[in-house]
């Protein structure tokens, strides 16, 4: 027997209540990684030629559990996964804190376990704390590999699977291998600096992460960058896929202490979100030339265009605009660009657009007003020759003439799978010019026509021309004017069903369908017939 428990039983209750647990030191590492359903008080270590006495004695030290890997040496580096996970899942910050600074592998893939743990926020931040004290330290401690740490979630890693006896370990030596722990693209050589060389710590060390700085939303990675930013404190190599920046979220120039230490040509998608002008816009732009593997780029709520006082403001607001899009240059990779509630001034649209220099798969322009030579361009444009999908909601034009996009329709007829036109303000005289170039769009397979005003015959009109010649998937339709009462505040049901089984008649050649209303679609506000291809 090499475990013996110290406990009250009491009989009516038939419970134990364990005082103190003695175990042999070969079973400390199974202890400490065991998931209790309590929090473990401390450990006790008794002078080797006393015996076990309950209480407060001098010959006893007692520990904290997240001290036991500081103080003493673990026989094995096996115990850290298991017991980082019971930290992590239990919610044992100070264990997660002190873990960091003596973490014995090179990556440390706390990204994975942020699902199963109770409060992801306040885990974040005790790593961070963690990491912080790191790279304080002039002189690490010997035990710590640690070179970088994964704040990723869902990259499929083999490391804590192995450690649970899941997988062999063949699978996780690469957690162990310098190379791989890095990103594929090289670490920026200008960060080897005088820092480096004053605290060894941060010489490679590199945090994975998705950087998402928002006003509304806190973000314990934001308020680490710009503490340490405030204090002129070094960052470590900043790593990530997704980076997604609100105007306001800090002051300029503490976002480019931030954005200096990001490995650029490791983004893959940029948002930039709120009041962002032109003027910003080029203050940001150089980093955003540097995003060579950048294949995502959103711009939301805001201004191609800058008001300076004098009489030459749009003569200064071209230069602007001169000046950003000649950084979209080199962005060869980029193929995804969406522009929401964009506000354009003149026909900046098109200048935009030309700058990009490879065709786009997807192309979102919603919630905005086009002018006619912007909207002309759309259609001819090199870069939107080959795409896939197609958002144009919520674009109203003057006129709304929307003559062009047939030209537009039918030039990527062979590849677009995908069309939103959801309230454009389309009419049934639109739709005559609409349907022979949806027709030719065999690989559509989503339409979205909800909120335009269109009425039954011309909708009936619309999928018998179109259903034969398109791959339809799914629909979403504008419920027709003719069903509302009280100027659209009322829609009678049984009017509703009568349009519905209409349009069920109209498809049943063409297999099974699921028909149901979307009630004041979530987008656009509208209520919306949605069609299901069960194909």
């Amino acid at each position: 027997m090499d475990t013996i428990v110290h406990c009250i039983h009491r009989e009516v209750q038939q419970t134990y209540y364990v005082l103190d647990l003695l175990l042999h030191p070969k079973r400390l590492c199974e202890v400490l990684a065991t998931r209790f359903p309590f929090e473990v008080d401390g450990l006790l270590f008794y002078h080797k030629k006393i015996h076990y006495i309950p209480g407060s004695i001098p010959l006893v030290g007692w520990l904290w559990p997240y001290m036991v890997l500081l103080v003493c040496r673990p026989p094995s580096k096996k115990l850290f996964p298991p017991l980082f996970v019971a930290a992590v899942v239990g919610d044992y910050r100070e264990t997660v804190k002190a873990m960091v600074g003596v973490w014995p592998f090179l990556k440390l893939p706390l990204g994975a376990l942020m699902e199963d743990c109770q409060s992801p926020p306040d885990i974040l931040k005790a790593a961070l704390d963690g990491l912080a004290i790191l790279l304080s330290q002039k002189v690490k401690h010997r035990r710590c590999k640690l070179k970088v740490l994964d704040l990723q979630m869902n990259t499929g890693t083999n490391f804590w699977k192995v450690w649970a006896g899941r997988q062999s370990t063949a699978s996780v030596m690469s957690s162990e291998d310098p190379e791989s722990t890095h990103p594929k693209t090289q670490i920026l050589k200008e960060d080897k600096c005088r820092s480096v060389e004053k605290y060894p710590a941060l010489a490679g060390m590199t945090v994975l992460t998705d950087l998402c700085f928002q006003e509304d939303i806190p973000n314990e990675m934001l308020t680490f960058l710009i503490e340490r930013v405030k204090q002129t404190k070094d960052l470590p190599h900043l790593c990530c896929r997704k980076l997604e920046l609100v105007r306001n979220v800090a002051p300029l120039p503490i976002l480019g202490e931030i954005l200096n230490k990001v490995q650029l040509d490791s983004v893959q998608e940029m948002r930039l979100l709120g009041s962002w002008d032109l003027q910003s816009l080029n203050w940001f732009s150089p980093y955003l030339s540097q995003m060579v593997q950048l294949h995502t780029l959103l711009l939301s709520e805001c201004t191609l265009y800058c008001i300076v006082p004098g009489e030459n403001d749009e003569d200064e607001a071209q230069k602007l605009l001169q000046q950003f899009t000649t950084q979209l240059l080199s962005l060869h990779q980029l193929h995804t660009l969406m522009l929401h509630s964009v506000n354009f001034f003149g026909n900046h649209l098109h200048q935009l657009l030309r700058s990009l220099q490879a065709p786009l798969e997807t192309l979102h322009i919603r919630r905005s007003l086009l002018m006619d030579q912007d909207l002309t361009y759309l259609s001819s444009c090199p870069c939107t020759s080959h795409l896939k999908s197609l958002d144009l909601s919520g674009v109203r034009r003057p006129g709304s003439n929307y003559e062009f996009l047939p030209a537009l329709l039918n030039r990527v007829s062979a590849t677009l799978a995908h069309l939103d036109l959801a309230d454009c303000g389309i009419t049934d005289s639109d739709c005559d010019y609409l349907q022979p170039a949806l027709g030719h769009c065999s690989q559509l397979r989503t339409l979205k026509l909800c909120g335009n005003p269109l009425s039954m015959a011309v909708l009936q009109t619309l999928l018998f021309h179109t259903f034969p010649r398109c791959n339809f998937a799914f629909l979403e339709l504008p419920v027709p004017l003719n069903c509302y009462m009280d100027h659209q505040l009322t829609l009678p049901w049984h009017t509703l069903a009568e349009v519905m089984e209409q349009l069920r008649l109209t498809l049943q050649l063409h297999g099974p369908q699921r028909i149901r209303l979307a009630y004041r679609h979530c987008r656009t506000l509208c209520d919306a017939i949605c069609i299901r291809m069960d194909n």
